[in-house]
């Protein structure tokens, strides 16, 4: 049951005074309304009945200050109890007592996820931000950082070695012993020289396992058991798995092998999200395994940051965004892109050819231009052939470099968008696009910030369920912190200049009277 707030201020509230006005916390308690949380969540609470709850609003600026500062939820109930500053951003009387630090797990797995969801709230706080002129820019960032997995990555032989394993132990305990037809012999992998025989050995090995299993006994009065066979059929049975693509993690089966670059691999996940140009303020994330393919989830992204009130102009992103849908979406939206032109969708020598959008004609560098084009069409792609002049082939100087075989004009094939590409070829040329595409290294720095300061370079808990929360918490939390940092620029400059200056002439005045 939610009971309403007690708006009752204690004689204990004077020490809130001693906070300084710039503190984050201070300026974040006075200018961001986190009472949508209640009304968003109140259904979930019996409304007369049952022991009084804790406010929502109270338990999301608990995570908040755990994401903010980076703390366990012993570490944030403890400080909280003792840190003016977390109690005046709580809301709560310096006397009042905080919920249990077990209150917090359990907000977060039964409360939060699946009735309001983090994305709701940063939503919401990004629209409080454009209402009150915080947040101006109209340009947007996309990118992708890693977290590594709370776990170690293992091979597919001690995966199901270790799922061997388990499976006789959940046996032994829910049935009361392993029976004796089941052979829990497991062979030693580590002798088998050949990897793919050893792979081999331990799949043939788990799956007469399995049959045994099931035969010798009842699954329905081990429910159990019967869950962890599924499991492991299912990983078996994944054509991923046996090429070291699947699970690699028996705690953890959500993460995946995901590339940094060619040679650098990481175990984990990947937390994609959109951020402002200017502001540096996140609006909306997107978090998958390790194998995530950049800019999947672009249009739900564009989606989740229209829906804050933002005014979109700009979007900037690396090469792995410099696709068709993508480009085509960001027009949708009557915004410009500044993404650098892919090598695997655009493969033209513009040093040799240029193209006309008007006539729909390329030029080659010694002046020939072409005078039709077909379609051309293959199983897996579709483009163009554009013919050149023959007569004027013919006599090129450059004829035998450019023209092979018996052909006597020059066939240029393009892709399908070969000829749109063009022109942001060009676009990217121009010292206005260069200068605009400089602020995208500005989220590399975020990346950091999230890593270093937030806890985001490790997950803390296991499952791609505990990864996204703890990810969309981050980002609320660096979020605070960056409004923070700008309401405190906005007003924080002149008082804290005043209060230099007073104390400056006070101090000569003491020296006038000493000298005196």
């Amino acid at each position: 049951m939610l009971k309403d707030k007690d708006m009752q201020l204690s004689i204990y509230s004077v020490l809130y005074n001693k906070i300084p006005e710039n503190h984050k916390l201070k300026l974040l308690k006075d200018e961001v309304d986190f009472s949508f949380i209640n009304k968003a969540l109140e259904n979930i609470y019996c409304k007369y009945y049952g022991r009084p709850a804790k406010e929502p609003e109270l338990m999301v600026k608990l995570l908040v200050l755990q994401n903010l500062y980076n703390l366990s939820d012993e570490r944030v109930v403890l400080d909280a109890s003792l840190n003016l500053a977390y109690m005046y951003f709580l809301g709560i009387n310096p006397e009042d007592e905080l919920p249990h630090s077990s209150l917090l797990t359990k907000f977060r797995k039964k409360k939060l996820e699946g009735n309001l969801t983090v994305d709701e709230v940063i939503i919401e706080v990004v629209r409080q931000c454009v209402e009150k002129g915080i947040l101006e820019g109209t340009g947007l960032s996309i990118d992708s950082t890693h977290t590594e997995a709370n776990t170690f990555k293992c091979t597919a032989e001690r995966v199901m070695k270790r799922l061997a394993k388990k499976i006789f132990k959940t046996i032994e305990v829910e049935y009361g012993e392993v029976p004796e037809e089941i052979n829990q012999d497991i062979p030693n992998y580590k002798e088998i020289e050949n990897h793919k025989e050893a792979k081999s050995t331990m799949k043939s090995y788990l799956e007469d396992t399995i049959d045994q299993v099931e035969k010798a006994v009842v699954l329905t009065q081990t429910p159990k058991v019967s869950e962890l066979l599924e499991n492991a059929k299912g990983i078996l049975n994944d054509p991923k798995f046996m090429e070291q693509k699947g699970v690699r993690s028996i705690v953890d089966q959500d993460a995946r092998v995901g590339h940094k670059s060619k040679t650098a691999h990481f175990f984990g996940y990947k937390m994609e999200y959109m951020i402002t140009t200017d502001e540096q303020i996140i609006t909306a994330v997107h978090v998958d395994n390790g194998a995530y393919v950049d800019g999947s989830k672009f249009n739900d992204l564009l989606e989740l940051t229209q829906k804050s009130g933002i005014k979109i102009e700009k979007i900037l992103g690396d090469k792995a965004y410099f696709r068709k849908p993508i480009l085509d979406k960001i027009n949708e939206a009557k915004a410009k892109a500044y993404i650098p032109v892919s090598e695997m969708a655009y493969r033209i020598k513009e040093d040799l050819y240029s193209y006309n959008k008007d006539s729909d004609e390329w030029f080659c560098s010694q002046g020939n231009s072409t005078t039709r084009k077909s379609l051309r069409k293959s199983k897996d792609r579709e483009g163009y052939r554009y013919y050149f002049e023959k007569e004027k082939c013919r006599h090129c100087p450059v004829r035998d470099t450019c023209v092979s075989g018996t052909a006597i004009g020059k066939v240029l094939v393009v892709g399908i968008n070969t000829p749109e590409f063009y022109g942001y070829s060009q676009e990217q040329k121009k010292e206005e696009f260069k200068e605009e595409y400089r602020k995208r290294a500005r989220q590399e720095g975020k990346n950091g910030e999230m890593k270093n300061f937030h806890g985001l370079g490790r997950a803390k808990g296991y499952g791609l369920k505990s990864m996204t929360l703890q990810a969309k918490l981050t980002a609320l939390a660096v979020n605070l912190k960056r409004i923070a940092a700008i309401l405190s620029s906005k007003k924080g400059v002149f008082p804290i200049f005043n209060s230099i200056f007073l104390n400056f002439f006070v101090i000569v005045n003491q020296n006038v009277k000493l000298c005196g």
